[in-house]
């Protein structure tokens, strides 16, 4: 079965929790995330136990967070992409340390990708249960705002 699909017993597929604190991801997909974030990453990436890849936060520091590769999430095709960036994916863990926020959610959850509230910081999303449909933005800090001070009102 495909890790995207839901099956009838509700296992697999992709929800959204501000509850988890880090996108989990199912095991192989974690997997081919993080061999792609490092080896795209400019400077050297480091294991450390307990901590997964670490990075050096001070040369990376920017203005819409670290400076680290962008990952697209591919939606419904090629055209069709929510990119996160380095505010979004890393996480600082002390002034020394800044690891990737994506953890190993296991070979068989329940949820095959489970979106977590870091992710979710600073982006809308619009869900339309009538057409199951949804919406999303890319960060707002690329508009140089974010949700707390966001014109919810405005067209």
């Amino acid at each position: 079965m495909p890790l995207l699909s839901i099956d009838s017993e509700g296992i697999g597929g992709t929800k959204f929790s501000a509850a988890v604190p880090y996108t989990a991801l199912e095991t192989s997909i974690y997997k081919a995330l993080l061999q792609a974030f490092v080896n795209a990453m400019p400077t050297k990436v480091t294991r450390l136990r307990h901590l997964g890849h670490a990075l050096t936060p001070g040369t990376l520091e920017a203005r819409l967070g670290p400076s680290v590769p962008q990952i697209d999430l591919v939606l419904q095709n090629s055209k069709v992409l929510w990119s996160i960036i380095g505010a979004n994916s890393i996480v600082r863990v002390s002034n020394d340390v800044s690891c990737l926020g994506f953890v190993d959610g296991g070979v068989t959850p329940k949820t095959s990708i489970v979106i977590g509230g870091h992710q979710l910081d600073n982006n809308l999303v619009q869900f339309d249960i009538a057409t199951s449909r949804l919406g999303f933005s890319n960060s707002l800090l690329l508009q140089r705002t974010m949700c707390s001070n966001f014109n919810f009102t405005s067209t």
